[in-house]
């Protein structure tokens, strides 16, 4: 992801984004729940499912998150996005991705 930022491959850096915070909230939803997480893609509901108390500022960037999935993907979506995703939009978006991934890792159970 950040490799990709670097390189100025901007919308497919918020994609692998967005997968980043798709494993991790299905390694949470895996800690706290015991078994394999549901196939969704949207980030706000695993949060949810997982059990895990997010404030209004994290709700509104993962629904926002779960976009970069779509956007990047589906051809009808994929050229406004990529014009969209200039270096200034995508650059808080990836500290916010790197931000979340770190304080939902802390969660995870360490033996």
């Amino acid at each position: 992801m950040q490799h990709l930022f670097e390189k100025r491959d901007y919308h497919y850096c918020l994609f692998i984004g967005h997968l980043v915070l798709e494993k991790i909230l299905k390694a949470l939803y895996i800690d706290r729940v015991g078994k394999a997480p549901p196939y969704k893609h949207g980030l706000l509901k695993l949060a949810n499912l997982a059990g895990l108390k997010l404030t209004a500022e994290q709700e509104a960037f993962l629904d926002e998150a779960t976009g970069f999935n779509i956007a990047a993907r589906y051809p009808d979506y994929k050229f406004e996005f990529y014009k969209k995703c200039t270096r200034a939009y995508t650059k808080p978006k990836l500290r916010k991705i790197l931000e979340f991934y770190r304080w939902a890792k802390e969660m995870i159970k360490s033996d």
